[in-house]
């Protein structure tokens, strides 16, 4: 990989071997997603994981959409 810039390397690689998440796996209804929790009870979707093929169409399921979900106790 070459990269052509201006730019410190350093502010090129910010964060480049960090992990993103932590991640959950919840059930909504027929589809399940995998949600980065942003606070309590709403998270922002990363991605859907099992669902009907019409799901990947629906606007509010979109990856980074913010969604409200429960988990069971």
């Amino acid at each position: 990989m070459t990269i052509y810039t201006c730019m410190p390397l350093e502010l090129v690689f910010d964060g480049f071997n960090e992990q993103p998440g932590p991640y959950l796996d919840i059930t909504v209804g027929e589809i399940r997603m995998q949600i980065e929790p942003l606070s309590p009870g709403i998270g922002k979707i990363v991605r859907l994981m099992d669902c009907p093929l019409d799901a990947y169409l629906r606007p509010e399921l979109f990856p980074g959409s913010i969604i409200a979900y429960h988990t069971a106790t």
